[in-house]
């Protein structure tokens, strides 16, 4: 019965969307589209000021809805659709950072181009049509209904090593990849940091050594980053920041929250000492040449579960951990051999340099061939 409701509402959203392509009049107009938050990212605040500078007539509309749990949040994301396919209907060019269900599900204009943007710097675990099947992916039944990842013109990947993985999650060719690295990049590698602010919002950690922990969302992880807290708390150098994925559900204690607003990005570029485990933030981390370990306890469960795409344990093997007390002491001894981690930053994003300006002069591009 559950996929027969979707295949019916997909049928009724391509049956209200084909007059809606006929009639609505297509303008010089990009249509960002996302679930990851109802904010823009990074990369979408980036682009579209880029592009504005360029080229102030193009219009940018941005359509940006995360789908909250229950009934009631259903409904209203369903009205949400409606607005999001009228403005495809009149787009040039769409971008999005996440499966988008209008993207993937409608039958569009031949001319509108389409353009997928993957919020993550990379993949080492699977995802997409590769975890199709598996405990944490979707089902291959709803993968299909949905077309998920279908209807992409161009993938943006930010080296020839991830576009491997990205025509298997994208189920997708390699004639689609377009070698461009994510605006956020910019931010990154601007050698710009909010050290000092952090010191005066947080002085606890003042003297102290910043280690950043960045985990990715899955199950166990309250025990996880528990392990974590216990090992380094006995340690009076360290500072140890946690910051969470926005799916997470792991609870943390006042003394544990850190004051002020800052990003993962603002954190990584102040801290010390980055730890990380599955989470494509490595891929970010790896280009500030600062000390970056994986913590994986849960390792061979993970990769039967949800699979891998890069094997930690041999491209970074001195500096992937299962045990905490392990990872502290190997921290304490302060000796890191940057080579591994040069090899991996090299291999996974191929270009550090202007970011923004290639993306935004790949996308008008686009934009001048319709």
């Amino acid at each position: 019965m559950y996929f027969i409701i979707i295949m019916a509402i997909k049928l009724i959203l391509r049956i209200v969307y084909f007059p809606m392509k006929k009639c609505i009049k297509v303008e010089k107009k990009i249509v960002y589209l996302s679930r990851q938050s109802n904010e823009k990212s990074l990369d979408m605040e980036l682009l579209s000021k880029e592009i504005h500078r360029r080229y102030p007539d193009y219009k940018q509309v941005f359509r940006l809805k995360m789908i909250e749990p229950g009934l009631k949040s259903a409904i209203s994301y369903g009205f949400w659709l409606l607005g999001d396919m009228i403005q495809i209907a009149g787009a040039s060019v769409v971008i999005c950072d996440t499966y988008s269900i209008p993207v993937s599900c409608l039958k569009h204009r031949k001319s509108l181009k389409i353009i997928q943007i993957w919020h993550a710097m990379g993949a080492i675990k699977q995802f997409g049509w590769q975890s199709v099947g598996r405990a944490e992916g979707r089902s291959r039944q709803a993968s299909k209904i949905l077309n998920m990842h279908a209807n992409y013109d161009y993938v943006t990947v930010p080296s020839k090593a991830t576009a491997q993985f990205y025509v298997k999650a994208f189920h997708t060719s390699m004639k689609k990849m377009k070698i461009l690295t994510l605006p956020h990049i910019d931010f990154i590698v601007d050698n710009n940091n909010r050290k000092s602010e952090f010191y005066r919002d947080n002085p606890k950690f003042l003297g102290k050594e910043i280690i950043l922990y960045l985990p990715t969302f899955r199950d166990d992880e309250q025990l996880i980053v528990e392990s974590l807290q216990n090992e380094f708390a006995k340690e009076e150098q360290f500072g140890l920041i946690i910051s969470l994925h926005p799916l997470s559900r792991t609870h943390m204690t006042k003394k544990d929250e850190i004051k002020g607003n800052y990003t993962a990005y603002d954190l990584m570029k102040l801290a010390d000492y980055i730890i990380t485990d599955y989470s494509a933030c490595a891929f970010e981390a790896s280009l500030l040449n600062k000390p970056l370990y994986f913590y994986t306890p849960d390792y061979e469960t993970y990769k039967n579960t949800r699979g891998v795409n890069i094997d930690l344990t041999s491209e970074m093997s001195q500096y992937v951990y299962k045990d905490a007390k392990e990872l502290c002491q190997q921290m304490k001894a302060n000796h890191y051999d940057y080579r591994d981690l040069k090899a991996f930053s090299k291999k996974y994003i191929e270009n550090t340099e202007h970011c923004t300006e290639k993306m935004a002069d790949f996308i008008c591009q686009q934009m001048r061939s319709n």
